[in-house]
């Protein structure tokens, strides 16, 4: 159980980077360069958030205010918001709006992540859910305004 959480937590992300890559794959040509347009701005925007969102709350990780072991090396920096929940939210969430089993699938793997960072002792369950809900709106606001602007391009 222990090697399992400690490969989720770390390596899990990958697999939401590759479901993306294979929703990608099988769009249209069209859908191809709307979600990679989605994408770098949901990107964009979520670095914009969890910059703002770790200015405004600091959470030291839980091995360093309980004085615990975590169970694989990482800096004792601020644990809020979780990059990997922001990333694999924001990433499944841009592939829902196009491929909507496989962004909710990504989803669950996403959050599957997070909780194993939980267990891992390297986050507080608020730093995973600041983060995904982060990388859902950032990619929600990146799908709607890319696709505001792919139609008034096209009219």
């Amino acid at each position: 159980m222990h090697a399992v959480t400690v490969t989720v937590a770390q390596y899990g992300i990958v697999l939401v980077g590759l479901g993306a890559l294979l929703a990608w794959w099988q769009a249209g040509r069209h859908d191809r360069l709307t979600m990679l347009a989605a994408g770098v701005v949901a990107l964009v925007l979520l670095f914009v958030g969890i910059q703002v969102a770790a200015h405004l709350w600091v959470d030291p990780r839980p091995f360093v205010v309980d004085h615990t072991t975590p169970w694989f090396a990482h800096p004792p920096d601020n644990g809020f918001p979780s990059d990997h929940s922001a990333l694999g939210a924001a990433v499944a969430v841009v592939v829902a709006f196009w491929r909507r089993r496989l962004g909710l699938l990504l989803l669950v793997v996403a959050l599957l992540v997070g909780a194993a960072r939980v267990l891992a002792g390297v986050h507080h369950v608020p730093d995973v859910v600041g983060g995904a809900l982060i990388g859902a709106v950032s990619a929600g606001l990146a799908v709607v305004a890319v696709r505001r602007g792919a139609r008034a391009l096209s009219a």
